[in-house]
C-alpha cells in the first residue's frame, strides 16, 4: 500500500509542479454536516449560484467520497472527476468542469467509487490546496460527506472556514454537537446553519443551547460557534431538485432564497 500511495503522490507532484504556490485570492469554505440527509449539498449548490450572481468566480469541489451527487444538482455528466487527478491520469484543468451557470465550476466526485488505498495519505487535501494555488477562483466551496470519517476529517483539517448544516432532528443535533467538540480541539470557530427550520429564532435558540451544553462538557471557552441563519422547509426545493435545477434560480424572490442570501451575507463577513 505504501508503494502505491508513494507512486500516486509522485504523479501528483509532477502534475502540480507548475502551479503557483504563493499568495492566492481564493477563499476556502468547507461545508459539512454531522448527519446525512440534512440538505447540505443542495444548499452548497444554491449558494454557489448566488455567490456567482454577486460577481464571484466560484468553484465547487464534491468531496463526498463514494456518494458524490453534485453533478446531479448541476445537471452535468463530467468526463473527469477528482479521482483522475489524484491518480495522476488528468491535469487539474482537465478535471474542472464548467456548469451552465456563469462563473460556477465543478470538480466532480464519483458516486459509488471505492477508493481506500490512499487512507491517511493526504492526497484529498492536496487537491484543495492545488485549487487554491491556481489563484483563479474567488471562492472554493468544498462539499464534504456526512459524518466524521477519515475523508471528512482530512478536508476539515485544511480549512479555517467551516460551515455546518444541520436540522432540528435529534440525531442531526447529536452529530453536529460531536462535530463542534472535535473542531474545538484545533479550530477557532464554526459557522452553523439550520435547514428545514421554521424560523430564525428556533435555530438561534438551539444553537445557543448546543454551545452552552458544550461549555459544560469541555468545549474550549474561546471556540466560537456563530449561528448564521436558517432555511425554511419548502416544496420548491424538492421540486427543483428532482428537475435538476437550482431553486434560487427558479424562485429568485421566494422566502427561502432571501434566507439563503442573508446566510451568504454573514458568510462573506466571516471568511478570510
Amino acid at each position: 500500500m505504501f508503494d502505491t500511495i508513494s507512486s500516486q503522490a509522485s504523479k501528483l507532484v509532477k502534475l502540480t509542479s507548475g502551479v503557483k504556490k504563493n499568495y492566492s485570492k481564493t477563499k476556502l469554505l468547507t461545508i459539512t454536516s454531522g448527519k446525512g440527509g440534512v440538505g447540505k449539498s443542495t444548499i452548497t449548490a444554491n449558494m454557489a449560484f448566488l455567490l456567482a450572481r454577486r460577481g464571484f468566480n466560484v468553484a465547487v469541489l464534491d468531496a463526498d467520497i463514494g456518494l458524490a451527487n453534485m453533478q446531479v444538482l448541476f445537471d452535468l455528466k463530467p468526463q473527469n472527476t477528482l479521482f483522475e487527478y489524484i491518480n495522476g491520469i488528468k491535469t487539474l484543468d482537465e478535471v474542472i468542469t464548467k456548469t451552465v451557470y456563469e462563473n460556477v465550476s465543478l470538480i466532480a466526485g464519483k458516486s459509488g467509487y471505492q477508493y481506500t488505498s490512499n487512507k491517511n495519505s493526504f492526497l484529498f487535501s492536496r487537491i484543495v490546496k492545488d485549487l487554491i494555488a491556481l489563484n483563479r477562483y474567488d471562492i472554493l466551496l468544498v462539499d464534504t460527506g456526512a459524518g466524521l470519517n477519515d475523508y471528512v476529517r482530512e478536508f476539515l483539517a485544511v480549512s479555517d472556514n467551516i460551515l455546518a448544516i444541520t436540522t432540528t432532528d435529534p440525531s442531526a443535533l447529536t452529530d453536529v454537537y460531536s462535530l463542534m467538540k472535535m473542531l474545538s480541539l484545533d479550530k477557532n470557530k464554526l459557522m452553523l446553519c439550520f435547514n428545514h427550520t421554521r424560523t430564525h429564532q428556533i435555530g438561534e435558540t438551539i444553537a445557543n443551547s448546543l454551545v452552552n451544553l458544550g461549555k459544560k462538557n469541555s468545549l474550549r471557552e474561546d471556540f466560537m460557534v456563530k449561528y448564521i441563519g436558517n432555511v425554511s422547509t419548502s416544496a420548491n426545493i424538492s421540486t427543483t431538485g428532482r428537475l435538476r435545477k437550482l431553486f434560487v434560480n427558479e424562485f429568485s424572490t421566494d422566502e427561502i432564497t432571501k434566507q439563503l442570501q442573508i446566510i451568504i451575507d454573514k458568510i462573506l463577513l466571516n471568511i478570510h
